[in-house]
């Protein structure tokens, strides 16, 4: 069966956001998404509009990624992985299976996390682990 090349998504407020079908894997990046074409975004990941993703950044199975948020080139998400709004993962870093990045946290380039790992909202992770969280301006 031929999967559809376009979703339109009704938010709760009405709005319309139209996914479309990403040439490396299949799957759902919005039309305002910002994708490199060498990405690969498995078929049941979604990225949500004003996401951005780097060059050569793979999206496993059933991640989303908030408006807002940034994937850095080379990162690798598993599966089921969840980078909440304005999020950032930083070049090559990796993420265990259904990992949650929290709302403007940072994850740095390098990090490897393990599965299930959950990174509060405005934290920053470096390699040495929880770092500090930082505030809005």
């Amino acid at each position: 069966m031929r999967k559809k090349k376009y979703e339109e998504l009704e938010l709760d407020n009405g709005a319309v956001i139209r996914y479309r079908r990403h040439d490396n894997g299949g799957g759902m990046v919005a039309m305002r998404a910002d994708v490199d074409p060498s990405a690969r975004v498995e078929e049941t990941a979604w990225v949500d509009p004003g996401a951005r993703i780097a060059a050569g950044a793979r999206l496993g199975a059933g991640c989303w990624i908030e408006s807002g948020a940034r994937i850095e080139t080379g990162a690798y998400l598993a599966t089921a992985v969840h980078v909440e709004r304005d999020a950032i993962v930083g070049a090559r870093a990796r993420l265990g299976s259904r990992t949650v990045v929290g709302a403007g946290a940072r994850v740095r380039p390098n990090v490897t996390l393990r599965p299930d790992s959950e990174i509060p909202a405005l934290a920053t992770v470096s390699r040495r682990g929880l770092e500090q969280e930082h505030r809005a301006a």
